[in-house]
């Protein structure tokens, strides 16, 4: 079980994140996840979610159920295709999207971005380094991402970010 702590500009409480991935088949897992907000002391998120990897084309198509904060369930599909640049996968540019309904199949939320990653092996003596530049298409948002072994740092340009320890 992969286990998190995260903290963003938006809720202000630490919450506990644990997502377990469940094999179906070779290219197919079952992701199960939730989340537990330590200012409440109550779930904010459960979530089941399917995801199948097409790894020859360096793409994942996922679908899944989800039950928030707010007391509603909720539907979610996605998707990602990665576009590798350099020959040796350390920088790739990344095409992906998702679309989130209600229990009534009433849209909720578009999110679709393009970003350039670039991972860098060693960037010290056992630290491991990624960056990320994107641009969210519907928000007409940049953003950026740092991520250093366990540690993770989002933020785009509303000044909104979020924080995360993988233990």
């Amino acid at each position: 079980m992969q286990t998190s702590l995260r903290y963003d500009s938006d809720s202000r409480a630490l919450r506990i994140h644990a997502k377990e991935k469940i094999p179906v088949d070779s290219n197919i897992h079952c992701q199960v996840h939730g989340e537990l907000d330590t200012n409440v002391g109550a779930p904010s998120s459960l979530a089941l979610i399917f995801r199948n990897f097409y790894p020859e084309f360096s793409a994942s198509v996922g679908a899944g159920i989800w039950y928030d904060q707010d007391k509603k369930i909720k539907y979610s599909l996605r998707g990602k295709k990665a576009f590798q640049i350099s020959s040796n996968g350390f920088v790739s540019l990344n095409v992906k999207g998702r679309l989130d309904v209600d229990d009534k199949l009433k849209e909720k939320k578009t999110i679709g971005a393009a970003e350039l990653s670039w991972s860098v092996l060693d960037f010290k003596s056992d630290q491991d380094v990624r960056f990320k530049v994107g641009y969210e298409v519907f928000e007409k948002m940049p953003y950026l991402q740092l991520r250093e072994n366990n540690w993770t740092f989002n933020a785009d340009m509303n000044g909104r970010w979020k924080v995360r320890f993988d233990m």
